[in-house]
């Protein structure tokens, strides 16, 4: 695993692979905003705390109108592009983004209840992707009243991406050893995370001061002006709580209906939070492993699950020292093993397909672990990485000050990193130096999000979530002003519409009410 911290449904990582997910490209009839949105201001009210003078220079991007069209590859979606500025602060035509936006209209349009907007973290994470699985995979009562939509956050997919390597640059990245063992191993971790940092710089350059969480999330306001809605109402899942969060922060007034799941909490650094997702995958590899123990055929062995960690971190040791062969001209290094098991800890129906993947290395093939790195990083068959990788660096960089100072920090972490996870720590640690080298200055600072004002805020977490832990969304409830928690005591990355009628349930009376269930509710 050689990433920042990467938060995002595990609607993202799997369910949405197995769906055809195409460019949304335009075609069809053509439909005004106007025409097709309930009644009210389109341009709304200026941003919470603006100035009437700098209203003004945003009244056009307010004001504009959204011309939707039939997605030529997607039935029964329509696309539309949104321009938003590149600096807030400095708004110009000459610099403006054009994000891509898509919907899919409430069925019941005679109860219709507004805009639904979804975004499944990452960062990176493309919501456009997320959103042919939410509107038909959220439960009927909810995507029968709303309009589901979605915006491709600025620098993702296919929204004015991020670029920073080439696909053969990308799988030698993908594969760089991130549990250095020797001086020589060290300079080849760090001339990769610089060679990464310098490609997006070379790449992006326009992009990489205007990815933050902070002017997604205004962009986000723009959108919900466009569509007509007084309030935002939205379902963010993983990092897309932070965004959220960060709407609900800004924008508090117009913070509507807001689920945060599997949520990420604003208030510690870097390097907490990477150690604190660290400790969420152990969690869920114990959980993994006391299910698998319990078949005969458990690929980790049938003792304990002292001893399945055991034979996980020996298959881990061997790939370092030789890695396996895949069937193909790549071989399976440690680096990409570690991932191809991380990413089936994001949902436990997985485990199985992990399984299998475990059984095949056992007998010298790596092609199984292979292919579940290759869906972590949205490699496809061809080779061709989306840009999934290189938004969440661009993001992480500039949203928070970097992990780490350098390697002597990253050796000095190793410690407290395997404390909380025997079998990830040392990978997780090291992979924390990406920022180190980045090429532009953060622009934020871990802080609490209170948003003072806002309607109720519902905060799920889950006790055994692999990639946010579930004492981030306890702390984020306490720290929203208006902050609700909802617990599902289970497995997996995050809660909602993956099968917990009870959470289902909740969300959903939330949702179509706006009546939140009693705090600390459990599931």
């Amino acid at each position: 695993m050689h990433t920042p911290r990467l938060l995002r449904t595990s609607g993202t990582v799997l369910a949405v692979a197995g769906l055809m997910l195409s460019a949304c490209t335009t075609g069809g009839s053509t439909h005004s905003a106007a025409a097709s949105s309930p009644a009210g201001s389109l341009g709304g009210p200026p941003p919470s705390g603006a100035s009437a003078d700098a209203y003004g220079n945003l009244r056009s991007y307010y004001e504009q109108r959204l011309s939707w069209r039939d997605c030529k590859d997607m039935p029964g979606m329509q696309c539309a592009t949104m321009r938003v500025p590149l600096d807030y602060a400095h708004p110009s035509a000459e610099t403006d983004l054009k994000l891509a936006v898509t919907r899919k209209r409430a069925e019941d349009g005679g109860k219709r209840l507004g805009t639904l907007l979804v975004n499944p973290g990452g960062p990176g994470g493309s919501a456009i992707d997320y959103l042919q699985y939410a509107a038909f995979g959220y439960p009927t009562a909810v995507t029968s009243r709303y309009d589901m939509a979605a915006i491709d956050p600025r620098g993702v997919a296919r929204s004015e991406p991020v670029e920073c390597l080439s696909d053969s640059q990308m799988d030698a990245f993908a594969a760089t050893d991130v549990t250095p063992d020797d001086g020589a191993e060290v300079d080849a971790l760090v001339a990769a995370d610089k060679e990464f940092a310098d490609g997006c710089r070379q790449r992006s350059a326009k992009l990489l001061k205007h990815v933050s969480t902070v002017e997604s999330a205004r962009d986000m306001d723009v959108f919900r002006a466009l569509v007509g809605d007084r309030k935002l109402n939205y379902v963010g899942k993983s990092y897309g709580t932070f965004l959220g969060a960060t709407y609900a922060e800004l924008f508090p007034d117009k913070a509507g209906r807001l689920v945060l799941d599997g949520a990420v909490d604003p208030s510690i650094s870097a390097l907490d939070a990477s150690r604190g997702q660290a400790s969420g995958f152990e969690t869920a590899f114990d959980a993994f492993a006391a299910d698998c123990i319990s078949h005969r055929d458990c690929p980790l062995g049938t003792k304990s699950t002292a001893d399945a960690g055991h034979r996980l971190d020996t298959l881990f040791k061997q790939l370092d020292g030789k890695p396996l062969n895949t069937g193909s001209s790549r071989k399976l290094t440690e680096a990409l093993g570690t991932t191809g098991v991380i990413a089936a800890m994001y949902d436990e129906s997985m485990w199985p397909t992990l399984s299998t993947a475990l059984t095949k290395a056992n007998k010298g093939d790596g092609s199984g672990l292979l292919t579940l790195s290759d869906t972590y990083y949205e490699r496809n068959d061809r080779g061709h990485y989306d840009n999934l990788m290189f938004a969440n660096a661009a993001v992480n960089c500039l949203d928070l000050p970097p992990a780490l100072s350098g390697p002597q920090a990253a050796e000095q972490s190793v410690a407290a990193f395997t404390a909380e996870s025997p079998h990830f720590g040392k990978n997780l640690a090291w992979s924390s130096l990406i920022c180190t080298y980045w090429t532009v200055p953060p622009a934020g600072k871990p802080h609490r999000i209170e948003a003072t004002g806002a309607d109720p805020i519902l905060v799920v977490g889950t006790i055994r979530d692999p990639a946010t832990p579930y004492a981030w969304a306890k702390s984020l409830a306490g720290q929203l002003d208006s902050g609700v928690l909802l617990t599902y005591d289970g497995d997996g990355h995050t809660a909602y519409a993956r099968g917990s009628n009870c959470i289902d349930s909740a969300v959903n009376r939330y949702l179509l009410e706006g009546t939140p269930p009693a705090d600390g509710k459990t599931c």
